[in-house]
């Protein structure tokens, strides 16, 4: 599971900066894409600060920081739809990969507090 957050979450940074490097230079789309490239970047970081995580508990809260960048970025996806009043492909399949890592990252998140459950349950018996 974790080989493929990191897989997702690498790949997420990439295609959101190369999505803001197509955008036209002015003051409405650089806001937004900043934006993005600053949250596309922080999921990536905050993933890897998770797998560097001493214990189960602490690997859950830097995942939850991962699924809030995620859902931050897909914001402002939303927000670069918008602003572009157009059709814009690539903005879709960025928001559907948005949406992949998120469930992947929320399904993370409840295998370790399960497997965090069934450890508890057994070091009490």
């Amino acid at each position: 599971m974790k080989q493929i957050i990191k897989n997702r979450t690498q790949k997420y940074a990439a295609d959101c900066w190369h999505l803001c490097t197509k955008f036209p230079v002015s003051r409405e789309f650089n806001a937004f894409c900043n934006q993005l490239i600053r949250c596309s970047s922080s999921v990536g970081a905050n993933y890897r600060a998770a797998c560097r995580a001493k214990s189960d508990a602490d690997f859950i809260n830097k995942l939850k920081i991962v699924e809030e960048e995620t859902d931050e970025s897909m914001y402002f996806l939303e927000l670069l739809l918008e602003v572009s009043n157009k059709e814009h492909t690539e903005i879709k399949r960025l928001h559907a990969e948005g949406n992949e890592l998120l469930s992947i990252v929320v399904a993370s998140i409840k295998t370790m507090r399960a497997k965090n459950r069934k450890s508890r349950i057994v070091n009490k018996k």
